[in-house]
């Protein structure tokens, strides 16, 4: 693989949960059943999850934690291509502070205008996590692996003494570090130490593959997915299985398949991370190998709405949440009509991706078009 060579597999992957998170967000805009059980802090233990809404609404969980964790992979490559080739350290790290200001700062300004209330949700912790990436990328990957997985093991411990949800504790300091908080005014479901854990690991794995293209690590990227996704998983399953800690308070009813995958997302448990990542792992890695035998074409629809999935996610997201709020179509309908909107909104995208693409391309020195 040479280091030039953009790795197709990543943006397929990233593509791939685009076209979930559409759905979602369709969805959550127009859908009036639509499901967001997913946090103890709102599922009363006995509340029934429908199959085909709850498989509609748990799918697009695979979506946040790849955003993050490839965020983490990219920002990796980018940064350390730019010190083998000697690129200002300062420089660099002002840059990430930029971009990731600019990322964080969509939520609260251009998002929440649109939503109708102010939200932090996942491009505040991309944002910020990035931020923190200008200092955590000086430490060794031993030192980031322990930081992340302390985290992913631990944050429960942290989370239980200041968000215990039978209590309703809700504080907006604790919420954009590690827990959650609602209001009419205000929503934040993204905190900062969970996210940053699973931007930490993309950050390790774009090390690892920048070291494996130079000839430095034996055990393939494909071999490393597929083991780490199947670890990860079994990880999950344990934690399911003795529903106890780890489950960060949301545990299982019963033994159906909804109440082994009914994790929380907000915030991440360690069932919610190690089976998305799991899976996000297990499905890269095949990518890997059909991208090993077959290549890409460089106009599928994966590649394309990976290549351009920042614009993407702005405009598709701000459709939906404007014609909601301001044009009166918030949850007039049902789900079959979600996944309606959900194809013809990705009829309409892929073309402009398409067209996005190659704009920034001609005008690759915009500062601006860089961020998007």
């Amino acid at each position: 693989m040479a280091q030039s060579k953009r790795i197709a597999s990543i943006d397929w992957m990233r593509g791939f949960v685009m076209i979930l998170m559409v759905l979602d967000h369709a969805s959550m805009a127009y859908n009036a059943q639509h499901l967001s059980s997913d946090s103890a802090a709102n599922f009363v233990s006995g509340t029934p999850l429908p199959e085909f809404a709850f498989f509609t609404r748990w799918i697009s969980h695979l979506c946040a934690p790849v955003f993050v964790f490839l965020a983490g992979t990219a920002l990796a490559i980018s940064i350390e291509r730019k010190l083998a080739k000697g690129f200002d350290s300062r420089k660099i790290d002002a840059d990430i502070f930029l971009r990731g200001a600019f990322i964080a700062l969509l939520d609260p300004t251009i998002i929440s205008i649109f939503s109708g209330r102010i939200t932090i949700q996942v491009l505040y912790a991309i944002g910020v996590s990035m931020i923190c990436m200008s200092l955590l990328r000086r430490f060794s990957t031993s030192a980031l692996l322990l930081i992340a997985f302390s985290w992913i093991t631990f944050g429960e411990l942290l989370t239980a003494q200041f968000w215990p949800p039978q209590d309703n504790i809700q504080t907006i300091i604790n919420a954009l570090l590690f827990s959650t908080y609602s209001s009419p005014d205000l929503v934040i479901k993204y905190p900062l130490f969970p996210w940053l854990s699973m931007m930490i690991l993309g950050w390790v794995f774009g090390r690892y593959l920048l070291a494996f293209s130079d000839g430095k690590m034996r055990v393939s990227p494909i071999a490393l997915s597929l083991t780490f996704g199947t670890l990860f998983l079994g990880l999950f399953f344990l934690i399911r299985f003795y529903n106890d800690y780890g489950n960060m308070f949301l545990y299982r009813d019963d033994n159906s398949w909804q109440h082994w995958l009914h994790v929380s997302k907000y915030p991440p448990s360690a069932a919610f991370t190690f089976l998305e990542l799991g899976i996000m792992a297990i499905i890269l890695g095949f990518m890997m190998i059909i991208e090993r035998f077959i290549g890409s074409r460089p106009n599928g629809i994966l590649l394309v709405l990976g290549q351009t999935s920042m614009i993407f996610y702005l405009i598709h997201r701000l459709i939906f949440e404007g014609s909601a709020t301001f044009g009166g179509l918030r949850h007039f309908a049902d789900i079959n009509m979600a996944y309606i909107v959900s194809l013809i909104a990705l009829s309409l995208l892929y073309p402009f991706c398409l067209w996005y693409r190659g704009f920034k391309a001609k005008h690759s020195n915009s500062i601006f078009l860089r961020y998007l």
